[in-house]
């Protein structure tokens, strides 16, 4: 595909004008919704509730890539999520401050432990952008490993399904030990400052909103347009007979680690945005009844669909958070 056709695709990203109605409709929420709240309307509760929301939708987005338009169903989409999440948190455990019970300044857990210094991997993290490239690369690492290893080696179908869940369910008892240096149990909370702003702020609780909201319309946008590539082609006719496709000469290995990691990395974005909304990250969020929730969300709203995961994602998050307080 010639220069001028990528550009094209890139401005016009979408097919019909329902795509583009759906597209404007996420960009009216995410500029008003915080401009009511700054008024009085809408309540700080509320802003970071919804913007937790868009966190999920951006991951249900990740999985619909995979799943939805590649035909790899992986149930442990929310350990990309949980390792962008915990890759973040660990920044924001360093900006906790000087514990006035142990006067130190390092995390509670760790001096319940008796350290008396951070582990050496925790000491990069002090450095905010690096918390940011962490919680991109470890579980586009991750993603690469795993991936690497098993579209290699043929692994499709319901096995790579079970496969992502084992993986998932084995990061999960690794994390709830005391000794990973990750909190354990109750993992990472209490977090205070967010690059020098108060995390209870109001206006922090905008701007993660607005963050949210960006990375939803930059990877709603980014997806839609790399589906109009050739890439975007290859990558469903691999979901639809991926032995045409490399009998054609491509190699449908290749494709499927990069979309595996692409996936991973958007879902780690995502987590990475969910935790200071959120206030805490533990292994909970990589279980893998975690994962099963992000596969409903996806087959709710529409596999295969630009807007049906933000849909889903929205919908069942909704519906658990009414069911949970109306019928606890």
């Amino acid at each position: 595909m010639n220069v001028n056709n990528s550009l094209s695709s890139l401005a016009k990203p979408f097919d019909n004008r329902i795509e583009w109605f759906s597209f404007f409709v996420l960009v009216a929420f995410v500029v008003t919704f915080p401009v009511l709240n700054a008024t009085g309307v809408v309540s700080s509760f509320q802003v970071g509730v919804w913007g937790k929301y868009l966190c999920y939708a951006v991951l249900a987005m990740s999985l619909n890539m995979l799943w939805g338009y590649t035909g790899l169903l992986c149930l442990g989409q929310c350990l990309f999520f949980a390792l962008g999440g915990y890759a973040f948190g660990m920044y924001l455990m360093l900006k906790i401050g000087v514990d006035p019970v142990y006067n130190t300044a390092l995390p509670d857990f760790m001096d319940f432990q008796g350290y008396k210094e951070l582990p050496p991997h925790w000491v990069p993290f002090e450095n905010p952008v690096f918390a940011v490239f962490a919680a991109m690369a470890v579980p586009g690492l991750v993603a690469f490993i795993f991936g690497t290893l098993a579209f290699r080696s043929r692994i499709k179908g319901v096995y790579f399904s079970i496969l992502t869940q084992a993986i998932t369910y084995a990061a999960t008892l690794l994390f709830f030990r005391n000794d990973f240096t990750f909190g354990g149990n109750n993992g990472f909370t209490d977090f205070k400052y967010l690059f020098g702003a108060d995390i209870r702020e109001e206006s922090t609780t905008r701007a993660l909103f607005i963050a949210s909201g960006i990375l939803l319309l930059v990877v709603y946008w980014g997806l839609a347009w790399l589906l109009k590539t050739k890439f975007g082609k290859v990558q469903r006719a691999i979901r639809d007979s991926e032995n045409r496709v490399r009998f054609s000469g491509y190699s449908s290995t290749h494709f499927k680690v990069f979309i595996f990691v692409l996936s991973a990395i958007i879902a780690g974005l995502a987590g990475a945005l969910y935790v200071p909304q959120a206030g805490i990250i533990n292994p909970e969020e990589m279980k893998p009844s975690k994962g099963l929730d992000i596969v409903v969300w996806v087959a709710v709203g529409g596999r295969g669909t630009k807007f049906g995961p933000v849909i889903g994602a929205i919908l069942i998050s909704l519906l658990k958070g009414w069911s949970t307080r109306a019928y606890p």
